[in-house]
């Protein structure tokens, strides 16, 4: 079996509801009209808009929709909080789980990424985990071991049959709305160390068949390239998302 083509559009915290309609609208009839190979097209919008595209993509097999993050707990008493059951109660099929901003903003941990994992497979949604390093990082060398932490911070306690329900994406967070690009070999460098890990906590298998993203700066300029690459299966694009012809270039590429 192939790995799941994956292109995710990250909308992040863009578009009001009309704006966010009219954007879907446009973006689901360009992709399955000039997508001519598999892909699975993701879109995370806030969360406003989840359940109106949930029904805007219903029935085609090719889109899917997810939220930007979920809780860590089941329900209770936390203001402003969305549980994962609520998100998909809502047509949600996916979930974002550690994005740099998430960690940068709200002092997200590997930790509080685990919990919320559970929570998300609990409730039937298939997280998309992001794991990346800080430029300083890079610069110091230090990636590899940045990486290999946060993978097993939110992974190593999970069971095989647990992560293949799963997709990883690589973002450096050097990368991420900078206009810079890590370059493919780069990219691809730290997509095989992620594989290898897998292969290492679960078994060959699984790291074969886990779809590992690439997110950081994706255009319709550099997409075919850094696609191109043996371990990068597809992209979670961010600004490029809000743009539904530079969207739809970027998922053309993919293949």
């Amino acid at each position: 079996m192939k790995r799941t083509r994956i292109v995710a559009g990250n909308w992040k915290m863009n578009k009001d509801y009309e704006a966010g309609l009219s954007l879907a609208s446009e973006i689901f009839p360009m992709i399955e009209s000039e997508v001519q190979h598999d892909l699975l097209t993701i879109l995370f919008p806030p969360f406003v808009h989840i359940h109106a595209l949930a029904s805007l993509s219903a029935g085609k097999k090719a889109f899917a929709i997810g939220a930007q993050d979920c809780s860590a707990n089941v329900s209770g008493a936390f203001t402003g909080e969305l549980a994962a059951s609520m998100i998909k109660s809502a047509g949600a099929d996916y979930v974002l789980v550690g994005h740099s901003e998430r960690r940068q903003y709200h002092g997200e941990t590997d930790t509080l990424c685990y919990e919320k994992i559970k929570r998300a497979l609990e409730a039937g949604l298939r997280p998309i985990y992001c794991i990346g390093e800080l430029k300083e990082q890079r610069v110091a060398g230090i990636f590899e071991e940045v990486i290999v932490a946060q993978l097993e911070g939110a992974l190593a306690k999970l069971t095989a049959t647990e992560m293949a329900q799963l997709v990883l994406a690589y973002e450096p967070v050097w990368a991420i709305g900078t206009g810079l690009t890590a370059s493919p070999e780069q990219a691809q460098e730290v997509h095989a160390l992620i594989r290898s890990w897998l292969a290492k906590q679960f078994d060959i298998e699984t790291a074969q068949m886990t779809s590992i993203l690439y997110g950081g700066s994706v255009n319709a300029a550099n997409a075919k390239e850094l696609f191109g690459m043996p371990d990068i299966d597809g992209g979670l694009v961010g600004g490029a998302s809000l743009k539904s012809r530079d969207f739809t270039e970027i998922a053309k590429a993919n293949h």
